[in-house]
């Protein structure tokens, strides 16, 4: 490893088109599970997979489901259908939340189009009865998902991802309450930090560059510096700001225009931001809309668990950890730890001991980590890692509740 390097990371705000459609997409999630809660299904039964496009006004909500019969209706032909009602009422909720109530995007005025339809029955085959195990579920698809914890931040996060998030969600609060200034910026934001690392950890911040809408179209690039730099200075708290540091605010001007309205947003296109800043390695598959037999979500969130829990035993300074699928199979294909020569015991002894103490089939993960419940729309901004676990269950593999497991199986 490198000892002095700049790296870089971004982040953006909830009101980015692409964030406001994976706010959508997980609120879909939650409504799904609320409802199987509410009507006594089994929440073990949902299946979800559903993708959102927004553009000017007007929202598409397409993908496949297996719903609650309270999300049904039957049609004019007798025929049991997707009701859209509770779907297009959950989305403008996600959307005045967000905060936009623009001429070009309104949670009251956009038209939304929801197109969901069922589950394929040769997806369903191979989830609801695992090929390798009778008393399993199969993985939801084929796929490589990664985890990572460094010793960078109090939350094991890598510095340049963790203060990005810092940043927009201190400025989305402040926009929130509406409290002078800051009351008129806008829900559509970015922001970009650079971190100088000397002796392989972080020493100050080499540049930042943020872009946020403002609804004043009297204000320039200067006047938003104003408004915001304290938020960032805030933000970065005892990181240091280098002397020589390079601030990008609204660099190309005005940025009234935005979210949805200025440019499409898609589910599932901010997957580094999600994640890990660029800092570990990603399998590319995204998080949002999906229900957690989808191990691109499931099997991501317990690799997240397991690193963070290895680099807080003391196991190492920094772990990386892959885990693999296939399609219909309960079991993973494929354990690997790297601990980047940081490790106090051996790749091969985290592995052995990662196996003992958790069961990584998709059932298993669901289970450990307790994900059958309607707590996803609050992941789908700011990243979904390098959060506090919350009382509802969400974020539950943020956790360090592996710690004495892991050195226990070590010790076995």
């Amino acid at each position: 490893m490198r000892a002095n390097y700049l790296f870089t990371s971004e982040s953006v705000s909830e009101g980015h088109p692409d964030k406001v459609c994976d706010r959508i997409s997980d609120e879909i999630v939650d409504l799904v599970y609320r409802e199987a809660a509410k009507t006594g299904v089994d929440p073990w039964t949902v299946r979800i997979a559903c993708e959102t496009l927004a553009t000017t006004n007007r929202v598409v909500i397409a993908g496949e489901v297996r719903l609650p019969p309270s999300l049904m209706k039957t049609d004019k032909n007798g025929n049991e259908v997707i009701n859209p009602a509770k779907f297009k009422s959950a989305a403008r909720k996600a959307i005045r939340d967000i905060g936009y109530e623009q001429d070009g995007f309104h949670w009251k005025t956009a038209k939304i189009d929801v197109l969901l339809h069922s589950q394929s029955a040769h997806i369903a085959q191979g989830v609801d009865k695992a090929a390798d195990s009778s008393n399993s579920e199969g993985a939801g698809d084929q796929g490589i998902m990664f985890g990572y914890a460094c010793k960078e931040t109090p939350d094991l996060m890598p510095a340049p991802i963790y203060y990005s998030h810092k940043i927009l969600q201190l400025l989305s609060a402040a926009r929130k309450k509406g409290e002078g200034d800051v009351g008129k910026l806008g829900p559509d934001a970015k922001s970009q930090v650079t971190v100088r690392y000397v002796d392989g950890k972080p020493a100050e911040v080499a540049s930042i560059v943020l872009s946020t809408q403002h609804l004043d179209e009297n204000w320039d690039s200067k006047k938003v510096r104003q408004v915001v730099e304290p938020f960032i200075k805030e933000a970065l708290g005892e990181l240091k700001i280098a002397a020589d540091c390079a601030w990008y605010i609204n660099p190309t001007g005005k940025f009234v225009i935005g979210g949805p309205d200025g440019d499409a947003g898609l589910t599932g296109r901010k997957i580094i931001v999600d994640t890990y800043g660029g800092a570990a390695p990603h399998g590319g598959g995204a998080f949002s809309g999906k229900d957690t037999t989808k191990v691109d979500r499931s099997a991501a969130y317990a690799a997240r668990y397991l690193a963070k829990n290895v680099v807080a035993a003391g196991l190492a300074d920094r772990c990386t950890i892959q885990i693999s699928y296939a399609i219909g199979i309960a079991q993973p294909l494929s354990i690997y730890v790297d601990l980047h020569g940081t490790g106090k015991v051996t790749e091969d002894e985290v592995e052995a001991a990662i196996r003992k103490v958790m069961d990584l089939s998709p059932s298993g993960i669901r289970r450990h980590l307790d994900l059958n419940k309607p707590i996803y729309a609050k992941t789908s901004a700011y990243g979904h890692f390098g959060r506090k676990a919350g009382r509802d269950g969400s974020f539950s593999w943020e956790k360090l509740d592996l710690v004495k497991p892991l050195k226990d199986a070590l010790k076995a």
